[in-house]
């Protein structure tokens, strides 16, 4: 193999297909021929979310192109556990930094929510999505989680589907043990973090009249929205999601 073998993934749009040819984008070519110094021969892996992961060759590279062929799909897609994260935003680099581990956890869907107590007015999607996909060619995901529009909480409740769990991270401790909680409601779920001043009681009492949410605890202590999301997100995969997932021996 060249160079790149296999180490370097980029996410792509594309469809994947064995002989296809495909431009990469302009971002992406500055960084394998500038950042990477890769050459032409060389190979890196592709996915989209839908066709697994590809070993392609770059077989023109240029200062603003890049051409690969796509040659052997190394992994079929997976299917993975149906998570979703529901945060109230925050300050700073953090919710960069929530995108980036919420990816790595699984989350298949981030979607920003504005509370009472919410300090931030503007989310940046497009920043979300970008550190979404960073996460998840560095992390080896196949898929990158869908970045919602951010809503107000009252239009969340309204329009919760019935056919999926909530999750409320609810800080005033009045919440079920959280991996008990889990265990009890397996499969399509929403972890719902609030603010760093917490859910109102309007807003607890409304999230009380669905009838698929359940209030959880995660401890005595006060967590920041950060570090409540990642324990949460911890505590799912631990109970139910992908690392309880038995391995694929068929190829052993």
């Amino acid at each position: 193999m060249g160079v790149g073998d296999l180490k370097t993934r980029l996410y792509v749009k594309q469809d994947l297909n064995k002989g296809s040819q495909i431009i990469l984008s302009k971002e992406q070519a500055h960084y394998l021929r500038n950042v990477l110094r890769l050459r032409e021969g060389d190979n890196i892996a592709l996915f989209n979310g839908r066709d697994g992961e590809w070993k392609t060759e770059i077989i023109n590279i240029e200062k603003k192109n890049v051409l690969v062929c796509v040659n052997i799909c190394s992994r079929p897609q997976e299917i993975t556990a149906d998570i979703w994260l529901i945060f109230a935003p925050i300050k700073g680099l953090r919710v960069d930094f929530i995108a980036q581990k919420a990816t790595e956890l699984g989350v298949n869907m981030l979607c920003p929510v504005f509370t009472e107590h919410t300090s931030v007015t503007r989310v940046n999607v497009e920043r979300l999505l970008s550190n979404a996909i960073e996460a998840a060619e560095q992390s080896g995901r196949l898929s990158v989680p869908q970045i919602h529009s951010p809503v107000r909480l009252e239009k969340l409740i309204e329009d919760w589907p019935k056919g999926r769990f909530l999750f409320c991270c609810d800080e005033t401790g009045g919440g079920k043990p959280i991996l008990g909680a889990f265990e009890e409601n397996k499969g399509p779920a929403g972890l719902l973090i609030g603010p760093e001043g917490g859910f109102s009681n309007r807003e607890l009492d409304q999230l009380d009249k669905l009838s698929n949410v359940c209030r959880v605890s995660l401890g005595e202590k006060i967590l920041r929205s950060d570090t409540a999301a990642f324990a949460a997100l911890v505590c799912w995969q631990a109970a139910i999601g992908d690392w309880n997932a038995p391995k694929d021996k068929s190829s052993d």
